[in-house]
């Protein structure tokens, strides 16, 4: 059961990236800049591929301006 409800919340996370950028108007490059990761880093998290570490994850949320549990709504 908890296989499933991760991997729920890695899709929610990858989608609510991509919808929190794009409302912010950034691209992949730029937030990738600002976390001061690869392109390729950042675009596999929004892929849902990779997980961000826990203080790209915090820096992600205060990026976009949401509480660290709203990337994984």
């Amino acid at each position: 059961m908890q296989k499933s409800q991760d991997l729920q919340e890695l899709h929610n996370l990858s989608k609510n990236l991509t919808e929190l950028r794009k409302k912010s108007g950034l691209t992949q490059q730029e937030v990738s800049a600002k976390l001061n990761i690869t392109y390729q880093s950042y675009q596999a998290y929004e892929l849902g591929k990779a997980v961000p570490s826990l203080i790209n994850f915090v820096k992600l949320a205060k990026l976009f301006g949401v509480p660290c549990d709203k990337l994984l709504e």
